[in-house]
């Protein structure tokens, strides 16, 4: 015997187009998120920790996609800006850490940029 055969079921094809989708909106979500507790300079710190755990939620579900390589750009970018703000803000208290304050929020800044144009162009962060 045969299995009946669902029409409104959705075929392999297009069920992995939706994930896709799904997963390059995901994608979207937290880089808008990142960037709102970046540039609000941290008033909105919130949305970069929602962020962070939103890319590790779905990170399974994006492995093998080139989305893994934006999950990962955008996971390193968080973990090591938050190292590089907590050290200079600890030299700030000696008046030397403001130039690092700085140079983090700079080369944040720039990796957001850079990843989330690549994700608009569909391209893979080299």
């Amino acid at each position: 015997m045969t299995e009946p055969t669902n029409s409104t079921s959705t075929p392999p094809a297009a069920a992995a187009q939706t994930t896709a989708v799904d997963l390059k909106t995901l994608t979207h979500v937290a880089y808008a998120l990142f960037a709102i507790g970046i540039l609000s300079m941290g008033v909105f710190g919130a949305a970069a920790v929602a962020a962070v755990i939103l890319l590790f939620v779905k990170r399974a579900d994006a492995a093998g996609t080139v989305y893994a390589l934006h999950f990962d750009w955008l996971l390193y970018t968080f973990w090591w800006g938050a190292l590089w703000f907590a050290v200079s803000a600890l030299a700030t208290l000696v008046h030397i850490g403001w130039a690092g304050v700085a140079a983090t929020g700079i080369w944040v800044i720039y990796r957001l940029i850079k990843g989330w144009l690549a994700l608009f162009e569909a391209r893979v962060i080299d």
